[in-house]
């Protein structure tokens, strides 16, 4: 009876460990997990080795194993059945934040009951939904707002999804990638290049993590209006044109991060609330981000494709991920 883990030994260097099954202690569940998801922008820095040391502990997953920047084994959209804990979550398939990992044992009150009719694959997608909702919030978007979203990745397709349930008066979403926005005229949303979008925008969030994507969004941000900035830079420091218009249109950026309830809510919503309310909010569209599925003993080279390196190793040059169709939306790993 062994229970098998993915960890990130050094950087480029994923394994997959046989450890004994974890035992929960009182208050605690064990979970049996069914699938996990990649969510691709954060883990392949993870498995980059790039977590600047100055936000090891602000970014650590709730449920990580090890510290960064390794050994480590890091992940947080899990899926699975609880085998033992508390009566009323026994056989019970719940969503937590855990990672890749076929037995996890979590508090009791960190798993979330998914309703019956959401698949376990379209359950992955709450922790990121729980990233838009958060971004949402803390940008305050109201009923007929001219709103764009920059990049359509996992992050920035949720966000467009939660956005257009809102009312807006215009909503785009940017891509440079044509197969990319393809994906996002799927989902009936607007999708433009660059070049096309619109400007005179209240709000922008941008989830591209490149700095010409950050440029552009200043660029289109009405006066007065924000950029939410979602976008994880890891070790690097991008440039932000701050100068032009940008103070003469009163222009502001606002980072957003997962770690806390945004400012508005903090004192009316629990982390353990909000992550309940994204659960709730997927539909059959975030079925679309999902784009690939192997697993568990092929995630090693799996992480080194997602990160930038071919099977030929650390020795391998990065590839340019300018080209998002190199990317996958979210890879989903099965036990």
């Amino acid at each position: 009876m062994t229970a098998r883990e993915y960890w990130t030994e050094a950087p480029f260097t994923g394994a997959v460990r046989q450890v004994p099954i974890p035992e929960p202690a009182a208050g605690e569940v064990l979970v049996e997990t069914e699938v996990s998801g990649i969510s691709s922008g954060t883990e392949s820095l993870v498995h980059r080795g790039e977590v600047p040391a100055s936000v090891s502990d602000l970014m650590h997953a709730p449920h990580q194993l090890g510290e960064f920047p390794s050994p480590v084994s890091h992940g947080y959209l899990n899926v699975g059945i609880v085998k033992q804990g508390p009566a009323q979550l026994l056989g019970k398939r719940v969503f937590s934040l855990s990672g890749h990992r076929s037995h996890v044992v979590i508090p009791a009150e960190s798993c979330h009951v998914i309703p019956d009719d959401c698949p376990s694959e379209r359950a992955l997608l709450a922790g990121i939904a729980e990233v838009a909702l958060n971004a949402i919030w803390e940008a305050q978007v109201t009923l007929a707002d001219r709103v764009t979203v920059i990049g359509a990745g996992l992050v920035g397709l949720s966000a467009a999804l939660l956005l257009s349930r809102i009312g807006l008066q215009r909503l785009e979403v940017v891509e440079v990638d044509a197969g990319r926005r393809a994906v996002v005229e799927s989902l009936g949303l607007t999708a433009v290049t660059p070049e096309d979008a619109s400007g005179d925008n209240d709000v922008v969030f941008h989830t591209s993590a490149h700095e010409a994507g950050l440029a552009r969004a200043l660029e289109i941000t009405g006066d007065d209006g924000a950029v939410l900035e979602l976008s994880w830079y890891g070790q690097k420091s991008p440039q932000v044109p701050l100068g032009a218009d940008f103070h003469a249109r009163r222009l502001r950026i606002i980072g957003s991060q997962v770690g806390q309830v945004a400012s508005p809510k903090r004192l009316r919503r629990t982390r353990a609330e909000r992550l309940s309310t994204a659960l709730t909010l997927l539909d059959e569209r975030f079925d679309a981000l999902i784009t690939g599925r192997s697993p568990l003993e092929e995630l090693p080279a799996v992480m080194d494709q997602m990160a930038g390196r071919g099977t030929a190793g650390p020795e391998q040059p990065l590839e340019d991920h300018t080209n998002t169709s190199r990317q996958e939306i979210l890879h989903v790993v099965t036990y």
